[in-house]
C-alpha cells in the first residue's frame, strides 16, 4: 500500500476496501475512520459497483480506536473521535451497496463493531472477537449499539461486561458473522458471495436493503405498512417488470438499474 491505512481497489461490479496499517493493528484512528468514510461515500455513488468487500492486512482485522489517540484529551476531542466512528458506521450501512466484512483475525472493540456493522460478514476459522473495553476502563457504549442489533441484549451484555474473547463458530452460531470458511478459502468464498449479490438488479438490491434497516426497529403493523408501500414502488420500477417477465418467459433478465 502507499503508507494510506486503507486501500481502496475498484473491480467493477466489485469494491475492495482493505485495512492495510498491520504494524498498529489496523487500528480505526481519525485518519482511518475518515478514509473509510470517504470511500464508501465515493463507492456508494458508483453504479458501476454492485458490493463492497471490507478486508485488512495482517492478523488482526481491527483493534479498534487508536488508544494512542485517546490518552489526556478533552472531552470536545473525544467527541469527536466517536462522531467520526458513528459517521464510518452509518455510512456503511446508508449506501446503496451490500457491505461484506471478511474477517481473518481478530476484531476487538470498535472493530468488532465495524464487523457488526457491516450487512454480511464471512469469517475464517482463526477469526475472534471481542468487546474487552470493560477491562482497560473504557467501556465499549458505541460498539454497543451494532452488536446489540446483531446478537442480541443477552449475548451482546455478556460479551460487554466480560471483555472475553469469542471464536469464529461461537460469533456464527450467534449471528455476528454469517459463516464459517476455512482460512485458504476465505476470500473466494467472500468474492463468491459478493460476486452473487452484484449479478442482481442494483436498483432492486439498493431498495431492499435501504428497506431493512428502515423496518428494522419499527413495530411489526408500522413495519408491514412500510414494507409494502416500498413493494407496491418497487414493482413499478422497469427492472421488476423485466424480471418478472423473464421469469414468466422463462429467460435470463437484463437489468438496467431503473
Amino acid at each position: 500500500m502507499d503508507g494510506s491505512p486503507l486501500g481502496v481497489a475498484l473491480e467493477p461490479p466489485l469494491a475492495v476496501l482493505t485495512l492495510s496499517n498491520p504494524a498498529k493493528r489496523n487500528a480505526l484512528s481519525l485518519e482511518a475512520m475518515r478514509a473509510v468514510t470517504d470511500a464508501v461515500r465515493q463507492i456508494g455513488e458508483d453504479r458501476q459497483v454492485g458490493a463492497v468487500i471490507l478486508r485488512a492486512v495482517g492478523p488482526v482485522f481491527s483493534s479498534g480506536h487508536d488508544l494512542g489517540e485517546m490518552t489526556g484529551k478533552d472531552l470536545r476531542h473525544y467527541r469527536h473521535v466517536f462522531e467520526k466512528c458513528t459517521d464510518m458506521m452509518t455510512a456503511i450501512q446508508a449506501i446503496p451497496q451490500p457491505v461484506i466484512a471478511q474477517v481473518d483475525g481478530i476484531a476487538t472493540a470498535a472493530g468488532c463493531q465495524l464487523v457488526a456493522t457491516c450487512d454480511l460478514a464471512l469469517a475464517s476459522e482463526r477469526a475472534r472477537f471481542a468487546t474487552p473495553g470493560v477491562k482497560i476502563g473504557l467501556f465499549c457504549s458505541t460498539p454497543m449499539v451494532a452488536l446489540t442489533r446483531c446478537i442480541g441484549r443477552k449475548r451482546a451484555l455478556e460479551m460487554l461486561l466480560t471483555g472475553k474473547v469469542i471464536d469464529s463458530a461461537r460469533a456464527a452460531e450467534w449471528g455476528l458473522v454469517n459463516r464459517v470458511v476455512p482460512a485458504d478459502r476465505l476470500e473466494a468464498e467472500t468474492r463468491k458471495l459478493a460476486l452473487e449479490i452484484a449479478a442482481a438488479s442494483s436498483l432492486t438490491v439498493a431498495l431492499g436493503k435501504k428497506a431493512f434497516y428502515s423496518q428494522i426497529d419499527l413495530d411489526q403493523p408500522k413495519a408491514y405498512d412500510y414494507a409494502q408501500e416500498v413493494m407496491s414502488m418497487n414493482a413499478l420500477a422497469d427492472d421488476a417488470q423485466e424480471g418478472m417477465s423473464a421469469f414468466l418467459e422463462k429467460r435470463s433478465p437484463v437489468w438496467t438499474g431503473n
